[in-house]
């Protein structure tokens, strides 16, 4: 069946955007453009570093990763080192949720993106000014070959204060640019700062001439649209102490640059927007495909914007599922669903795909730039995993939310109301995941418009909040980051010897987040030593406990930490003596807990290994916790296990337990440990080694972490729950060893204790539980008859009816109540009454209250709402709650609040 045509265009789409030059197009490919970037600063002397994650490290005022810049944040401020001074990256990047929220503009602008590359190149108080600029018109005229008379460059003009950026200026023109292409814009367009405070300072743009005829006098970049900036080159030299206050020039001033590879792409390539570059029409051809349509790059038809939207958002979806997000219903989760579900809904409304298609546009993502990311290609059948299960989610949510927008279209003609309620609009949307702006086009064919004024406020709310759930991040102190840059990484000892004893050399220690030179009885430290057998918590795994000595000393240490790099910092309080910076300290760890800890480490290993036995590979792990009483594992399924699944796990751990073979453990380069086949983690960092683990020879990872020597020594694996805890995420808690064998007893001690409460065997228990539990039932529902009947007997309705401005209102109070009872009497009354309102209360065995309201169907098609009712009963009592219009309820604290609480029902009845 053909659905009804939707245009899905927001009501802003911009205008046709202005046609690029009509020239030859280069014969560069996206990804010859990227490798002459790299290539042009490696040969300068530039370190290649790869892109780091979407996902922040240690920044938790960012949604996603959205500049090239945000990997080095610390290393600008002198918070983190580096054995490099020089860098050039290609960073992956995704601006939507949070502050960038312009996502309905994507797919109907020429270079709006959610996901988008910027090219860098950055200095470390290394080179400034002067090379940054004469590279930045080399690379540009000479080796991307654009034609000098359709560039032009900016500079700081001066603004409050701050002087001009005149040295700018001249380098561009001694680079070669022409005096007459050099233009000044203010504050908004070239000067950059991190903040408030911080490093910050002019910076310069390189723009390209969109018009294909010579530049007209007067056309300049900044108020005219005709220009496209390509090129942005900060120059940190200056720092703000406080908010306002003056410009302190930096000793080791800084370069801090960004190119968006698509934009640069597509003015190589001579196309009139992104989306005609290569990096995006394989993607496009695939959609092409899948719905037999031509794309023909309109920016009036919305089928190819459809295409674009589509296009997109694989992109985005690729990486952000690579790097370890995935759809839920808070912080980037959400964005990702929004992102997800909106490229399902332009092929599912716009394009009229009728079947499962978003699964193929991510792969054709994987296809394209798999070979630049290899993440990409290392995740792909957890990618189109996580994108089906999505998108058949999302189908069944537009069916669901096309029958429950119906039925309010029904409910407003009814009402003789044109306006559906911004609170419905976000029902819908919040609730059941129906897009605001598909609600409104339902809504305009049916000759209603939407409160959107209403549903911007809650979204607003709703934007304020995910944007806080990101605060509970955790950052890295100031102390620590100059600790670590002072001294360096920790040498752990945990993998030599015994991995439990050692000596160290104090070398810093912390009280109250302050450096001190000597702590002494009673003091609560933080020491850091040059090494240590502790190990700190990282990878799931709890840091160490245990104690440190010297003569006449005595240091109890709770916990150990690694908040910057490799830096330990080993918690607790000296209980005898003091300690001074440069003290020598014996170490030792508590052997017994860091082997529960290494049983329950290795037992991870193991588990992860099974589950993708049983349930298949694209099971990943989401994030574990090893402490030495338990093991919690979260990996990515979609479906809880069955209890089959459980047991064979279970087996095969317990398999590879009872081989008691050799773990083993090499370092080896990150490449060459992939190619062996071992699996690395989502979110985890690496460096160019890594520690590979094999604590059986189905199992190897790479991990930091401490293990057992033979995979006997875990003893014994039991699951102990399965559980969900985010959609497409899944938690098993399990136990090892001697808790294991203890757990095993507990459930045998009920066991033992059900069949003498039954007098059964154990064989005969769930028959006898189910025969209880069937004539518990029966007794139940014998006695809430029983008390149905008396509350509700023969005139009692007549009895306590009130007519309010020609509508009957019953209440009543009934002690004790539930909600069960309250409805099946609200029932009753209605059908006794046949036009009227009934309000029901009462307090409940737990000593709170609770309030029903229930109205006949003819007073609600007049406009009654039950659940506007209930809420003024509620607000008496100090509480809250809501409902349909035909019956709502709601709880309170305060029963004694009752009586007041029914006068406000007739007031509101009265008021209606």
């Amino acid at each position: 069946m053909t659905k009804p045509h939707r245009t899905l265009q927001p009501a802003f789409a911009k205008p046709e955007p202005l046609a690029y030059p009509t020239r030859m197009p280069s014969h560069m490919t996206a990804s010859q453009v990227r490798d002459a970037f790299l290539s042009f600063f490696e040969g300068r002397g530039h370190r290649r570093v790869a892109s780091s994650s979407l996902v922040p490290a240690n920044d938790p005022t960012l949604l996603f990763t959205n500049a090239g810049m945000v990997q080095f944040k610390d290393v600008f401020t002198g918070r983190e080192s580096r054995d490099y001074t020089r860098a050039t990256t290609t960073q992956k990047c995704v601006r939507a949720g949070g502050k960038h929220n312009d996502l309905d503009n994507v797919g109907f602008t020429a270079r709006h993106h959610t996901f988008f590359e910027m090219l860098g190149n950055f200095s470390f108080g290394d080179y400034f000014k002067a090379d940054a600029i004469t590279w930045g018109w080399e690379f540009v005229t000479q080796v991307l070959e654009l034609d000098p008379k359709r560039l032009a460059v900016t500079v700081f003009r001066g603004e409050e204060g701050i002087p001009a950026d005149e040295e700018a200026a001249l380098l561009w023109a001694k680079a070669g640019v022409p005096k007459d292409r050099i233009f000044r814009l203010g504050l908004k367009d070239n000067f950059w700062a991190m903040g408030d405070t911080g490093p910050c300072g002019p910076c310069s743009e390189i723009y390209w001439y969109l018009p294909d005829h010579p530049v007209k006098d007067g056309d300049e970049p900044g108020p005219s649209d005709n220009w496209l900036e390509i090129w942005n080159l900060v120059f940190m030299q200056f720092e703000r102490k406080e908010a306002g206050g003056k410009l302190i020039a930096l000793p080791r001033p800084s370069i801090d640059t960004g190119a968006g590879l698509e934009r640069v792409t597509a003015v190589v390539q001579g196309k009139k927007s992104n989306y005609d570059t290569d990096l995006f029409t394989p993607i496009i051809a695939t959609v092409e495909q899948l719905c037999g349509r031509k794309y023909a790059g309109s920016w009036t038809d919305h089928h190819d914007a459809a295409m674009r939207v589509i296009a997109d958002h694989a992109r985005a979806t690729a990486f952000l599922v690579a790097d370890g997000v995935q759809p839920s219903n808070e912080g980037r989760g959400y964005v990702l669903r929004r992102i997800m579900r909106r490229a399902i809904r332009h092929g599912d409304q716009t394009l009229e795909l009728e079947t499962i298609f978003f699964p193929k546009c991510v792969d054709a993502v994987v296809t394209a730039l798999g070979g630049q990311f290899p993440e990409l290609q290392e995740k792909r059948e957890f990618l189109l995993e996580v994108t089906k299960h999505e998108e058949e989610a999302f189908r069944r949510t537009l069916r669901a939310g096309r029958a429950l927008i119906a039925k309010e279209f029904g409910r407003l003609a009814q009402a003789k109301t044109k306006v559906v309620s911004g609170e419905v609009v976000w029902d819908l949307h919040q609730t059941y995941g129906f897009p605001w702006d598909l609600t409104e086009v339902m809504a305009r064919e049916e000759g209603f418009s939407i409160d959107k004024r209403r549903f911007d406020e809650l979204l607003e709310v709703e934007r304020r909040r995910n944007e806080g759930s990101l605060t509970s991040e955790k950052g890295i102190a100031d102390v620590y980051m100059a600790l670590a840059g002072k001294h360096g990484d920790t040498r752990f000892l945990g993998y030599e010897g015994d991995g439990v004893t050692g000596a160290g050399k104090v070398l810093a220690i912390i009280k109250g987040g302050q450096p001190h030179e000597v702590a002494k009885a009673g003091d609560q430290v933080e020491l850091v030593l040059d090494q240590s057998p502790f190990y700190g918590e990282s990878g799931g795994q709890v840091g160490d406990t245990g104690g440190m000595s010297a003569k006449g000393v005595r240091v109890e240490i709770s916990d150990t930490q690694k908040p910057a790099g490799g830096l330990l910092v080993h918690q607790g309080r000296v209980l005898e003596g003091s300690v001074a910076v440069g003290d020598a300290l014996a170490l030792e760890v508590d052997r017994a807990r860091r082997d529960r800890i290494r049983a329950n480490h290795s037992a991870t290993h193991l588990l992860h290994k099974a589950l993708k036995v049983v349930l298949g590979e694209t099971v990943n792990q989401k994030g574990s916790v090893v402490n030495p009483d338990n093991l919690r594992f979260d990996f990515s399924h979609f479906s809880a296990m069955t209890p089959e699944q459980v047991d064979r796990v279970e087996d095969l751990v317990n398999g590879w337990i009872r081989d008691n073979q050799g773990a083993d453990t090499k370092v080896m380069g990150l490449a060459d440990a992939k190619a062996a086949g071992a699996v690395a983690l989502f979110g985890e960092k690496y460096g160019d080694k890594v520690r590979v683990v094999t604590v059986h020879p189905q199992s190897t990872e790479l991990c930091g972490g401490t293990h057992v020597r033979r995979s006997g020594d875990i003893g014994l694996f039991r699951i102990t729950q399965e559980s969900a805890i985010a959609s497409g995420v899944r938690r098993i808690v399990a136990l090892t060893g001697q808790p294991a064998v203890q757990h095993g007893r507990e459930l045998e001690k009920h066991l033992r204790r059900a069949t003498e409460l039954y007098k059964a065997s154990p064989a005969e228990l769930p028959t006898r539980i189910e025969t209880s539990q069937k004539r518990v039932k029966e007794l139940e529902k014998q006695l809430e008859e029983l008390k149905l009947n008396a509350t509700s007997g023969a005139g009692k309705a007549a009895e306590n009816v009130q007519d309010v401005n020609g509508i009957k209102v019953l209440t009543q109070r009934v002690d004790p109540a539930d909600a069960n009872l309250l409805r099946q009497l609200a029932d009753r009354y209605k059908d006794q009454l046949k036009s009227g309102v009934v309000g029901l209360g009462g307090r409940t065995e737990d000593g709170k209250a609770i309030v029903l309201v229930a109205a006949t169907k003819d007073l609600v098609e007049k406009g009654f709402k039950a659940g506007d009712a209930v809420r003024v009963m509620a607000q008496e009592l100090g509480g809250k709650g809501g409902g349909k219009a035909e019956m709502a309820q709601a709880g309170g604290a305060d029963p004694t609040k009752l009586p007041q609480a029914f006068q406000k029902l007739l007031e509101h009845v009265k008021g209606a």
